[in-house]
């Protein structure tokens, strides 16, 4: 698997929302900050303003743009002209929106819509990486289209003339869809921009790239600055160097967060012994292990198996309640 699909796939990438929304002038909607979440908006045709909290300047997106508000940042969306805004739960209740058809907000009589398609993606609550970390505020890619694959721009064209449909399966294609949208405009971010971001310029690096997918292929391996050197090409200072400047951590700070993180993903969704869990990821005394895990996500290891088990079979009584 490669670095970033690792990455995503470990830090659970989950579609949360997904609908299609008609706004017409004077009036905008105000979406809250969440937590763990990145909503993405897709102009499918018009155009609007994206009013991103702690930015000066509001974001022009035209059709075919797409914007990923990457940290869950309050924002808002209108017509370009002056309008009054609306909590979105506000424009949920006005609407009468139900989960079907379009969320249509604004003047009837208005001779001006801009049609979006709107979506959340949501990432586990001990979610913790230095790729997610580095992110912007959002990301604006203009003419997604022009950008992404040709099938992917169809599909959003087809998913928007036929989503809150009740057609077989819609509801879990969408929620798919979301996750290939959001990897595919990170993929491109990187690729475009990365290399003016601190911590993300490694991964657009073709040094550090090496060395980042012998971490992610072989976690468990006991590497070393000069091993992951020798591996990337390059000498252990100019190589140690590179990597700091780049992804703003240093390599084996990297490497060790990133067992913590796999030792979290196995501790969560297998049944693995946390003692196995520690062999495999460890590579220092157990206690040293626990402290880190324990500093890294504010629980002990154990605590964390207990606690995730007890989530499950709530989960489990719940989803089989009559």
């Amino acid at each position: 698997m490669d670095v970033l699909s690792d990455i995503l796939s470990v830090m659970k990438l989950t579609g949360a929302l997904y609908f299609r929304t008609a706004l017409s002038s004077p009036s905008g909607v105000d979406l809250p900050s969440s937590e763990n979440v990145s909503r993405f908006h897709y102009v499918h045709r018009g155009r609007c303003l994206a009013r991103v909290d702690g930015q000066s300047k509001p974001v022009a997106l035209v059709q075919g743009d797409l914007i990923i508000i990457t940290h869950g940042a309050a924002h808002t969306l209108s017509d370009p002209a002056d309008v009054q805004f609306y909590a979105l739960d506000e424009v949920i209740k006005r609407s009468g929106f139900t989960g079907h058809g379009a969320l249509t907000h604004g003047s009837a009589q208005a001779s001006y819509e801009t049609q979006l398609i709107c979506g959340h993606f949501a990432f586990d609550e001990r979610a913790n990486h230095v790729l997610l970390d580095a992110f912007p505020k959002f990301m604006h890619t203009k003419y997604y289209g022009r950008v992404s694959p040709t099938w992917l721009d169809d599909t959003l064209k087809v998913i928007s003339a036929e989503l809150g449909t009740k057609q077989l399966g819609g509801d879990f294609i969408a929620l798919r869809l979301s996750e290939i949208i959001f990897t595919q405009a990170v993929r491109y971010f990187v690729e475009a921009s990365g290399a003016q971001n601190p911590g993300l310029a490694g991964f657009s690096d073709p040094y550090i790239r090496k060395a980042l997918e012998a971490i992610h292929t072989e976690p468990a391996k006991r590497w070393s600055v000069e091993t992951l050197a020798r591996t990337a090409g390059l000498s252990r200072t100019a190589f140690a160097t590179r990597y700091t400047e780049l992804i703003a951590d240093t390599p084996l700070s990297y490497l060790t967060a990133w067992r913590l993180q796999l030792a979290c993903h196995k501790l969560t969704d297998t049944k693995l012994a946390i003692i196995e869990i520690f062999t495999r990821f460890g590579n220092q005394s157990e206690a040293a292990f626990g402290r880190a895990f324990k500093r890294l996500f504010d629980i002990p290891p154990a605590t964390l198996r207990k606690h995730s088990q007890r989530d499950k079979t709530i989960q489990y009584i719940n989803n089989n309640s009559a």
